[in-house]
């Protein structure tokens, strides 16, 4: 009786802590509200799938479409669009359950799918043909699409990309433990993100002055979003087929590959080895750089970006 009611305490007590870590999701409309940018548009692709996007630059330039990582968003890119050339179309798009999208309560989101967005977003901005660059997950979104839709692109830019054969795909440094049993996934969404958030932006950024207060706020915000951690915790982050060398040996698009040599996500040798893959790939890393050098170092990655679109075959519009 008296292990009984020690047990019942116990778990009183665990239900109570549970409680007050938990936190209640955020209105996307709140979230537009603090979080959305002058360029920010939508567009409604199918019913109750409300996508957040921005749009700025020349509307008749080359256009460039990017795709951030897991738990990200548009906000990722927002160091090379300060950055890049006026004559420049520059595109980013916030993935289901992340950033300023709302989805449906029911959507189950998976690399295939988000290809298959970018490629709907691209035809909702009038894009027939367009430069896509992707970072971490986002990376093997581009590279799904860059395999079926190849007559789509003119370039692929690929920066600490996930998809390389037999890679380990997923969210942040640790939260993997967390991710990969139900047990696991199902504290994961009853905590408060915020939590979680400094560690796995400071490995991600690897230059702590970077994550500051504001910087985890948002992240942890944005992923608060209702139906966000629903779609984080149980999208499927692997192509529908495994790929093999043979599908990146096809990919035509003129490709560059970016990487950080410090990157504790995704290892520099994956970059490597996708680039050896992609016939005329050029291959750039960053000594000092971590998993998201757009943001890490935004100069560098810029000057190796503006050397791979100038190298592209001219546009009609150019």
């Amino acid at each position: 009786m008296k292990l009984t009611r020690v047990t019942l305490a116990g778990m009183s007590l665990a239900s109570a802590g549970l409680s007050a870590c938990a936190t209640g999701e955020i209105p996307i409309s709140e979230l537009r509200a603090e979080y959305g940018l002058a360029s920010s548009r939508t567009f409604e692709p199918e019913p109750g799938l409300i996508v957040h996007y921005t749009d700025e630059g020349d509307p008749e330039g080359r256009t460039l479409i990017m795709v951030h990582g897991f738990a990200a968003s548009v906000h990722a890119w927002r160091p090379w669009v300060e950055r890049l050339d006026q004559d420049l179309r520059l595109i980013a798009i916030d993935l289901p359950g992340h950033g300023l999208t709302a989805a449906p309560q029911d959507y189950v989101a998976s690399m295939d799918r988000n290809a298959e967005l970018v490629g709907k977003l691209a035809d909702h901005v009038g894009a027939d043909r367009f430069v896509l660059a992707g970072n971490s997950m986002g990376g093997g979104v581009s590279l799904a699409f860059a395999m079926k839709h190849p007559d789509r692109l003119e370039g692929l830019v690929l920066v600490d990309a996930a998809g390389w054969p037999g890679q380990r795909q997923g969210g942040p440094p640790g939260v993997f433990s967390l991710l990969s049993n139900p047990v696991g996934r199902f504290f994961l969404k009853l905590f408060d993100v915020r939590m979680f958030v400094g560690s796995g932006l400071k490995s991600a950024y690897l230059d702590e002055s970077l994550v500051t207060d504001e910087v985890m706020e948002r992240y942890a915000d944005l992923a608060m979003g209702v139906g966000h951690r629903d779609i984080l915790l149980t999208q499927n982050s692997q192509p529908s087929a495994r790929w093999t060398p043979a599908d990146f040996a096809a990919i035509a698009a003129p490709t560059l590959v970016l990487s950080g040599e410090q990157d504790n996500l995704i290892p520099v040798e994956d970059a490597r080895a996708i680039a050896a893959a992609i016939p005329g790939a050029r291959l750039v890393t960053y000594p000092e750089g971590g998993h998201l050098p757009m943001e890490q170092l935004p100069d560098e990655t810029i000057r190796d970006l503006r050397q791979f679109l100038a190298s592209l075959p001219a546009t009609s519009a150019d």
